[in-house]
């Protein structure tokens, strides 16, 4: 069957379903592989459940009784691809692609609440943002939608080639290169320039790059691009800079020309500032007025244990905990250091994973970081940190606290709990941090 055959199909039954046990009814059935699992050995049961047609690559679940509902494909994933690179051409809307090293999430949500003060926006929704997230999220596209904003996510060199191409986006924004799934990239220069397949596409056809205009390595990235750039020197076409309204969470200043406009977030974190950047000047790229885009900045609350902050009747916790790197956790250290407050301050980190060859030297450079703070207490996480911190001797200089797994970390917590602490979370998502949350 040929993509249009297949389109048609689609608009007759416009809703996608890839997990048998969450069909809905009257929906198409993609049997996708993984590792451990091949969707064609559950085409018969979403059809049971409600599946209008199963699309499958295997013939031999084909029952010849029942043949007509199944659509035979030679690959689901590279079918179920094209189909949402089909679709996202016949709609023709606006589509902003956003990737990075770190922030990209936050920063897809700020955007996305910007716009949506003017506009019916699809988003990314969660962590879907891979070779089979992002041809869901466009799949959901609807005529009432006006522009879409996609989060791409990648691990391995190609990884935002296949993904542009999919969603052929008009504009994009990097939001920063750092040090990341080292084990895939295999180096920074390798994030770079997977990261740079973005602006590369942008390039190819003629679109339009939004640039956090401080970072020399996305200046160079989007070389001869149509721009529009934010930062925090005045050459940028909206800059902006800290101001200190609030004690722990991000307040700033930013300026289009002349005209000063200052906001409140509840976004935990100096660091986020390029990332609220970015969701101004996309918004004024875009015409949202400028008490919608002030609106939506300071209304959005973090849900995702990222750069969040939590008072809860013991401590104030800042929530970091989805993911962590060596720029992400260096960054959320230095907040930690610069909060003021009279509460002694606790860190509970764990380890940075997929980082290769470099694991064990980037999990040091982290506890030399430490080592310049004032902590009551310090619990690391995870094998890693372990290692780093018997080969730097810090055990001596640092109240440092082993525990191999978030398991042992809740035990003693149970018999030692954190009270009346600023207590910063921050870990790979792998080590399960936000398992202590009810305990602090």
């Amino acid at each position: 069957m040929n993509i249009t055959q297949l389109y048609s199909h689609f608009l007759a039954h416009p809703e996608v379903c890839t997990d048998s046990r969450q069909v809905s009814t009257d929906c198409l059935f993609f049997a996708l592989k993984g590792e451990h699992f091949d969707g064609n050995k559950f085409a018969a049961a979403a059809l049971q459940s409600g599946a209008a047609y199963a699309v499958v690559d295997d013939p031999a679940v084909i029952p010849p009784e029942d043949a007509e509902r199944y659509i035979l494909v030679s690959d689901c994933l590279l079918c179920l691809q094209q189909l949402a690179a089909h679709h996202r051409r016949e709609l023709g809307l606006p589509v902003l692609g956003i990737t990075g090293t770190n922030g990209k999430t936050t920063t897809k949500e700020l955007v996305t609440a910007v716009l949506r003060q003017a506009y019916n926006v699809l988003s990314t929704e969660g962590n879907l943002n891979n070779h089979i997230g992002v041809p869901l999220t466009l799949l959901r596209l609807q005529p009432k939608h006006q522009i879409a904003v996609i989060e791409m996510g990648a691990s391995h060199p190609g990884d935002i080639r296949e993904l542009v191409e999919i969603a052929a986006p008009d504009y994009g924004l990097i939001t920063n290169v750092g040090k990341a799934h080292l084990e895939g990239f295999g180096s920074v220069e390798g994030v770079k320039r997977t990261k740079g397949e973005l602006m590369d596409y942008l390039r190819e056809h003629n679109g339009i790059a939004f640039v956090f205009s401080d970072d020399p390595v996305l200046v160079e990235l989007a070389h001869d691009l149509r721009q529009v750039t934010y930062g925090t020197f005045t050459s940028a076409t909206f800059y902006g800079k800290i101001i200190r309204a609030k004690p722990y969470t991000l307040s700033f200043r930013w300026k289009q020309v002349a005209i000063p406009h200052d906001i409140s977030t509840q976004l935990v974190g100096d660091y986020n500032l390029p990332n609220a950047l970015a969701a101004v000047a996309v918004g004024r790229y875009f015409d949202v007025a400028t008490a919608g885009i002030l609106r939506a900045l300071e209304d959005y609350k973090p849900q995702n244990n990222r750069s969040q902050l939590t008072c809860t009747q013991y401590n104030t916790l800042v929530v970091d905990a989805y993911n962590a790197n060596p720029v992400s956790m260096s960054l959320a250290i230095a907040n930690m250091q610069q909060m003021r407050g009279k509460q002694p301050k606790v860190l509970i980190l764990g380890d940075m994973r997929e980082l290769g060859s470099e694991s064990l030297s980037e999990h040091i450079e982290v506890l030399g970081k430490i080592a310049t703070g004032v902590y009551s207490r310090i619990c690391l996480v995870g094998s890693l940190f372990g290692q780093a911190a018997a080969h730097a001797n810090l055990f001596e200089k640092l109240p440092l606290e082993l525990y191999p797994s978030v398991k042992e970390l809740t035990l003693r917590l149970e018999q030692e709990p954190l009270r009346d602490s600023l207590v910063l979370i921050k870990g790979s998502h792998g080590i399960h941090l936000e398992q202590i949350l009810p305990l602090c």
